[in-house]
């Protein structure tokens, strides 16, 4: 067994923990106001739940910090510290996912981290009246040096508002970028019902916490008036409806676009989504402008049985992360059972 190439204290209580990486080739960093990264070092971004005490049963949390590592003679080193953001007293919601934009900039997903309370709710929940955004329920995005993209941001420029590219998210465990558009998609998890699947424009607002699921079937008869609450931060922020709602939540998890076509020519380019609870893969076609997904629409808010892909990667918890390997299979970890799985086509198993 090999050393880690990192060891660090991290707080492990419900969904806190080390929560997501991203890794930016050489020579690849932030088009815009960033450093060109031209040495010899790769980029990993890691995104976690920094605790004073370690893995302890119970660790009191310092903060959730996003993190840029120099990889180096297989250690992670050089540590710089690019976002430090809240940690509520209650240990869900943190997100966690990190990505590398086709930009080159860096986008990480932040929950609300406080659930059905309204104790700390910000702007960027939609409490209008609320307290400025604090980086929380939000999609940020910066450069790999952390600053805001071109020196800007798209809701407005104080910070950290300046990072935020989408807002009004509750929780998230899944984003990728389209491979054919370069739009960035998501998953949202509703508190009972209203799991979500949405096309992330900048400056979206996915509606949290006077929306759940689609505007319709959160608020049916006073769609106007409660889409008249919301914050749009002076006109800049927009209300959409996911693309695709689940009235009886699945836990949706990971999303990923399988750019290869080792599944089959029929899957390239495709969008592939896990689920926690059943631990199912969805498979989804897009349509021909690739903003919208292609769907019965009478089976939408049910358990679609013509979208699983797989299935069976249930124990104690379902799927977590979907990857595409070098190989261009798709791999699936599977949080209760401990193990990554393969995909591939049977012709080869």
């Amino acid at each position: 067994m090999s050393d880690p190439l990192l060891d660090f204290n991290v707080g492990n209580l419900r969904e806190r923990g080390m929560l997501g990486i991203a890794i930016a080739a050489k020579n690849e960093s932030s088009n815009t106001n960033a450093t060109t990264n031209t040495g010899n070092s790769t980029h990993v971004f890691l995104y976690l739940t920094e605790s004073k005490n370690g893995d302890t049963s119970r660790p009191e949390p310092l903060s959730n910090h996003l993190y840029r590592y120099d990889l180096e003679n297989n250690k992670l080193v050089n540590p710089k510290l690019l976002l430090e953001l809240p940690v509520t007293a209650r240990p869900i919601h943190n997100g966690g996912i990190v990505l590398i934009g086709p930009d080159n900039n860096v986008y990480t997903v932040v929950g609300d981290l406080e659930g059905q309370t309204n104790t700390t709710s910000t702007k960027a929940q939609n409490y209008r009246d609320g307290p400025e955004p604090d980086g929380r329920a939000g999609v940020l995005r910066m450069t790999q040096n952390g600053q805001p993209v071109n020196d800007t941001g798209i809701l407005g420029d104080e910070h950290p508002l300046d990072l935020y590219y989408a807002y009004g998210i509750r929780n998230s465990f899944g984003m990728d970028f389209d491979p054919v558009t370069g739009k960035l998609w998501d998953t949202e998890n509703g508190p009972s019902y209203g799991d979500e699947i949405n096309l992330v424009e900048p400056g979206f607002n996915s509606g949290w916490k006077a929306i759940t699921g689609k505007l319709e079937s959160s608020n049916p008869g006073v769609t106007s008036a409660v889409a008249g609450t919301l914050e749009d931060f002076d006109g800049k922020g927009k209300y959409s409806d996911p693309e695709y709602e689940l009235s009886e939540t699945v836990g949706p998890t990971a999303l990923k676009f399988l750019n290869s076509d080792k599944l089959g020519k029929q899957y390239e380019n495709d969008m592939f989504v896990g689920d926690f609870n059943n631990g199912n893969i969805y498979h989804f076609k897009l349509n021909k402008e690739r903003t919208e997904l292609i769907f019965d629409s009478e089976l939408e808010g049910r358990l679609n049985e013509k979208l699983i892909f797989a299935r069976g990667f249930l124990d104690k918890g379902g799927v977590t992360d979907i990857e595409v390997g070098p190989d261009g299979y798709l791999y699936i970890v599977s949080y209760g059972q401990d193990k990554i799985f393969r995909i591939v086509p049977k012709s080869l198993q």
